[in-house]
């Protein structure tokens, strides 16, 4: 069932995305031209866990709807990371402050496999301390917030985080801690 490349050509290229038109031949011969492919960088987030079991979430303005939402931290690897787990940490400090002496990789996914490239590495960060201040980006305004496990479990009950990667890292997280005997 797989496609066969016959030609690709860049439409745009920058710091966080390409855009590429691709040429396809399918194994039943027909000829798909143009398919768009949008490319990004690996992206990371993480469910984080304070000492004390609180749960760091972020707020932050999302303009590709429109709103503020409540969302765990992540973020996109960098050139300099030389691992997801390093991008994680490294987000982690710059947008909430906080250092976590572990972190238990969950798993990857795709945000939209029919036109983009790339994919999540999802994270359970466990026993955060404060070690700092936020050290943002030119164009990020981010609130930090605590709240208990429960509350976050009650949230997407009540589907209130819709960033569909965030879900998907809390509910592989909610089952891992399930496994581990934590509610």
């Amino acid at each position: 069932m797989d496609w066969k490349l016959l030609s690709s050509e860049y439409i745009y290229r920058d710091q966080w995305l390409n855009a590429r038109k691709d040429k396809c031949l399918t194994p039943q011969g027909k000829i798909v031209d143009p398919y768009y492919v949008l490319e990004y960088n690996t992206w990371v987030n993480a469910v984080a866990l304070t000492e004390d079991g609180q749960v760091v979430m972020i707020r932050q303005y999302r303009q590709g709807i429109g709103k503020t939402l409540l969302e765990i931290p992540g973020g996109t690897m960098d050139p300099e990371d030389v691992s997801p787990e390093v991008a994680m940490r490294r987000e982690l400090l710059e947008e909430t402050g906080y250092d976590f002496p572990e972190l238990i990789y969950l798993g990857e996914v795709a945000a939209n496999t029919a036109s983009s490239n790339n994919y999540t590495k999802m994270f359970l960060a466990v026993g955060g301390r404060k070690v700092q201040e936020q050290q943002l980006d030119h164009n990020e305004e981010i609130e930090v917030v605590l709240m208990p496990l429960a509350t976050l479990q009650q949230l997407i009950l009540d589907n209130k985080i819709v960033h569909s990667l965030h879900v998907t890292c809390i509910m592989y997280a909610l089952l891992h801690l399930q496994k581990m005997g934590m509610k």
